[in-house]
C-alpha cells in the first residue's frame, strides 16, 4: 500500500539536507589546515600528517581524522585503517587521554632488568594522573630498563627518574653526533662520494669491490649487497632507493649506535649506493622510537643538500609509527606509500617492483655504513677481519647478563663465548652463563654448551637458529627459558600485522600454550610447523624458533613452574 501512497505523492520523502557520511567539523578543519599549511596533499604523506596531529594534540580524534581525509581527498576508511594500524597513533573517539603518556619497554632485555616491576610501580603511583602503557622494544637494550615519557626516552629507568622526567616536561632535541660533519670532513669524509660523482670511480668498480669483500645485507637476511646493486642497476629507470632504519627486533640496537656516533659514514655510503644504481630519490625510514635522531638527520640532510652532496638523488626522511613488521622490506615500502605495513606477496621482488611500482634498492643502515671503508681500503681489508674462515666485521648488539652491554665491533665468525669474554667484560656479577639468543627475538635460543659455534650467516641454521640482525642476548641461571619464550611470543603476537591467519592466530595461540605450566609438546610442534609453512613473511615463519629451541635444548626447564623476572 505504501507504494500506492508514494506514487500519489502523499508520502514523498524529502531529499537530504546534508551530504552523506561524517561531516567535517569547522574547528577541526581549521586546525588540520593550520598544521598542513602549504604541504603537498599526497597519500604517501598520510603517516607524516598523522604524526603532525599526534604530536600537536597527543591523540587522533575522530573529528581530526574526518577533516584530514577531506583535505587529502581520501576516504575516511583509508585514513582510519592506517591510523589504527600503528601503535604510536592513539585514535580516541570520545574523551582525550591524559596529557602525558609513559610507555615502559617490555622487550626481553628490559624485562630481565625489571621493567615489569617498574610498570607496576608507575601504574600504582601515577596511574591516576598519567597514561601508563607497556610497549615493545625501544632499541635501547644496552641501557635497560627503558621507558618513554612522551616521546623522550629515559634510560636505566627507575621510579625516581620517571618522576623527574615527568616534572621536567622532557622535550626532544636533535642528537649531537659523536663525530659531527666538520670532523668527518676533516678525516676525508665525502671525498669518495666526490670521486664517484666526478667519474673518477666507475659504478662497475664500486660494485666489484662491494661484491669481493663480500658485503652483505646486515638487517637480517644477509643477501649479498653487490649482487643486489647490480640487479637494481640493470632494471629499467627510474629507480628508487629505501634505507631500512626501522630496527625493531628485541635485542637489536646497532643501527641506533651508528647514527648516534658516526652518521655521516652511513650517509656517504647511502649516497654512493644511490649513485651506483642511479636512484632518483632516497627514502630513509627511521624508527619513531629514535626522535632525537630524526631531528639530527633532518639537520644533516639539509646541510648535505645545501653543499650539493645529494644533488644526484633527493633524500626524503620518513618516520615509522611503531610497527615491527615494517622492518620487512615490502611492509616498509607499503608504509612509505602511506598505507598499513602489510608484507607483499613475492614475486615480484622489490628490486623489480618496489616503491611506487619502481625498481627499488633496499639496504640496512649497517650495510651502508661499511661501504665507504670497503671501497677506499679495498675488499681485502674487510674480508680478512673474520674468524674461522668467515669474512668481515659486524656490529653485534650485546645485552642481557653481561658486565658491559653495547654494540661490539667484532669479526664475523666469532663465538658467543668469545663475544662475552673478549668484548663484553664477561658475565655480570652473580650470574653464570646459561644460554643466549644469537639473533634477536626470532633467532632462537641456544645453551651455553653450544656457545662455541661461529656466529655468521648459515652457521646456525642446522641447529634451528640464525644470526639474523646479530642481536645477542645473554641469559644466566636466573633466567627461565620458558619465560623468555613467552615474552618473545607475546611480542610476535602483538606485532603480527594480521594479514595471514597462520601468523595472526598462531602467535596468539602459541602464547596461550606457552603460558601454561605444562607444555603440550605435540600441539606446539604442530602449530609451529603450520606457522613456518604457511605464514606470508618472516615474522610468522620465525616466531616459533624460541619455543622450539626450549623443547629441544632445555628439557629441564619444562618441568619447572613458569618463572618471571
Amino acid at each position: 500500500m505504501r507504494s500506492d501512497v508514494h506514487r500519489s505523492g502523499g508520502d514523498r520523502r524529502r531529499p537530504p539536507t546534508t551530504p552523506k557520511g561524517r561531516q567535517v567539523d569547522p574547528r577541526a578543519r581549521d586546525e588540520v589546515r593550520a598544521l598542513l599549511a602549504d604541504r603537498p596533499l599526497r597519500q604517501d604523506l598520510l603517516i607524516e600528517y598523522l604524526h603532525l596531529l599526534q604530536d600537536r594534540f597527543n591523540h587522533l580524534s575522530a573529528a581530526h581524522l574526518v577533516a584530514l581525509a577531506s583535505e587529502m581527498r581520501l576516504s575516511l576508511a583509508e585514513v582510519y585503517e592506517v591510523a589504527t594500524f600503528y601503535a604510536h597513533f592513539d585514535v580516541v573517539k570520545e574523551r582525550p587521554p591524559p596529557p602525558v603518556t609513559v610507555r615502559v619497554c617490555e622487550g626481553i632485555a628490559c624485562a630481565m632488568a625489571g621493567s615489569e616491576h617498574l610498570l607496576d610501580e608507575l601504574a600504582s603511583e601515577l596511574g591516576g594522573q598519567l597514561r601508563i602503557r607497556p610497549a615493545p622494544c625501544m632499541g635501547a637494550c644496552d641501557r635497560a630498563p627503558t621507558c618513554a615519557v612522551g616521546h623522550a626516552q629515559v634510560f636505566k629507568a627507575s621510579l625516581d627518574k620517571v618522576f623527574v622526567a615527568v616534572a621536567a616536561g622532557r622535550h626532544v632535541h636533535p642528537h649531537r653526533p659523536g663525530k659531527d660533519f666538520a670532523t668527518y670532513r676533516r678525516e676525508g669524509g665525502y671525498a669518495l662520494l666526490e670521486a664517484c660523482l666526478s667519474d673518477q670511480r666507475s659504478r662497475e668498480e664500486v660494485i666489484a669491490a662491494v661484491s669481493e669483500a663480500p658485503l652483505r645485507g646486515l638487517g637480517g637476511a644477509g643477501f649479498p649487497a653487490g649482487r643486489k646493486w647490480a640487479i637494481v642497476r640493470a632494471a629499467p629507470a627510474p629507480r628508487l632507493m629505501c634505507v631500512n632504519a626501522d630496527e625493531g627486533e628485541p635485542g637489536t640496537f646497532k643501527d641506533r649506535y651508528y647514527l648516534e656516533h658516526d652518521p655521516h659514514r652511513f650517509l656517504e655510503g647511502m649516497l654512493i649506493a644511490a649513485w651506483v644504481v642511479e636512484a632518483t630519490d632516497i627514502y630513509i625510514y627511521l624508527r619513531d622510537e629514535y626522535p632525537e635522531l630524526y631531528l639530527m638527520l633532518g639537520e644533516e640532510l639539509a646541510r648535505l643538500a645545501a653543499m650539493g652532496f645529494s644533488a644526484h638523488a633527493r633524500v626524503h626522511l620518513r618516520r615509522g609509527a611503531g610497527a615491527y613488521i615494517c622492518g620487512e622490506e615490502s611492509a616498509m615500502i607499503e608504509s612509505i606509500e602511506g598505507k598499513r605495513g602489510l608484507p607483499r606477496h613475492r614475486p615480484p621482488y622489490v628490486a623489480e617492483v618496489g616503491l611506487f611500482g619502481r625498481p627499488t634498492l633496499v639496504q640496512n643502515v649497517e650495510t651502508l655504513y661499511w661501504a665507504r671503508d670497503i671501497i677506499e681500503k679495498g675488499p681485502a681489508w674487510f674480508s680478512v677481519q673474520g674468524r674461522r674462515g668467515h669474512n668481515g666485521l659486524r656490529g653485534f648488539s650485546v645485552s642481557g647478563r653481561v658486565k658491559a652491554p653495547g654494540v661490539k665491533f667484532a669479526p664475523a665468525g666469532i663465538t658467543a663465548r668469545e663475544l662475552i669474554e673478549e668484548f663484553s667484560g664477561g658475565m655480570a656479577e652473580g650470574h653464570a652463563f646459561k644460554a643466549y639468543l644469537p639473533g634477536g627475538a626470532s633467532g632462537g635460543i641456544l645453551p651455553a654448551a653450544m656457545a662455541d659455534l661461529p656466529l655468521d650467516f648459515g652457521t646456525l641454521e642446522p641447529h634451528g637458529c640464525f644470526v639474523g640482525s646479530h642481536g645477542v642476548v645473554v641469559l644466566s641461571e636466573h633466567d627461565d627459558t620458558k619465560a623468555v619464550a613467552l615474552n618473545l611470543m607475546r611480542f610476535f603476537a602483538d606485532e603480527s600485522c594480521g594479514q595471514c591467519t597462520p601468523c595472526r592466530v598462531g602467535t596468539e595461540k602459541a602464547a596461550q600454550l606457552i603460558a601454561q605450566e605444562q607444555w603440550d609438546e605435540a600441539l606446539l610442534t604442530e602449530l609451529s610447523q603450520t606457522m613456518r609453512d604457511a605464514s606470508i613473511c618472516g615474522l610468522g615463519q620465525a616466531a616459533p624458533n624460541p619455543l622450539l629451541c626450549v623443547l629441544r635444548y632445555f628439557p629441564e626447564d619444562l618441568n619447572r613452574p613458569l618463572g618471571h623476572w
